[in-house]
């Protein structure tokens, strides 16, 4: 069987992510928002898995210390496929 995950369930894990790290540093949304320079709506539909632009996501990843984190998979994932071009 296929392991699938759909596009709503990685926006969902995304916005429970973001929730749990606002929550662990003790900021509500508007303060969030207010460090981010967005509104409150922006991070409350980050935070239900609505849409959200990849510039917002990336300001959350930012405050949050964890861009260097983000930026290490991508670099990762680029050598795995360069690592498994074809021989052909």
């Amino acid at each position: 069987m296929l392991d699938f995950i759909t596009i709503k369930e990685v926006k969902t894990t995304i916005g429970k992510w973001c929730r749990s790290m606002r929550k662990s540093e003790k900021l509500t949304q508007q303060e969030l928002a207010d460090a981010l320079d967005l509104s409150r709506y922006t991070i409350t539909n980050l935070e239900n898995g609505e849409n959200a632009t990849l510039e917002t996501l990336l300001k959350v990843i930012q405050h949050f210390d964890q861009m260097k984190s983000l930026n290490r998979f991508i670099l990762s994932e680029i050598g795995n496929l360069d690592e498994n071009k074809s021989l052909y």
